[in-house]
């Protein structure tokens, strides 16, 4: 018949065997914590694809720059006429 040893008084090696068997495992799902990023702050990476999706949008520089005046005046309440 085994005696049995605390946890404490294993080996390091023994602990760490035991801890293995006890872990299982958690399939397809993922325990690691997320969270989503406010959109209240300044984002530059967000601020990029933004220019990028407008440069795809025009063609030329001329209908771009007056999108986003356009979409600068919107955010602003400011009026263009």
């Amino acid at each position: 018949m085994k005696k049995y040893v605390s946890l404490d008084k294993r080996s390091k090696k023994a602990q760490k065997e035991y801890y293995s068997k006890q872990r299982l495992t958690w399939g397809v799902l993922n325990p690691a914590t997320r969270s989503v990023p406010s959109g209240k702050p300044y984002n530059r990476e967000k601020d990029k694809q933004e220019r990028r999706r407008i440069g795809k949008e025009f063609s030329d520089g001329f209908e771009a720059d007056f999108f986003v005046l356009k979409y600068l005046c919107y955010s602003t309440n400011c009026i263009l006429k």
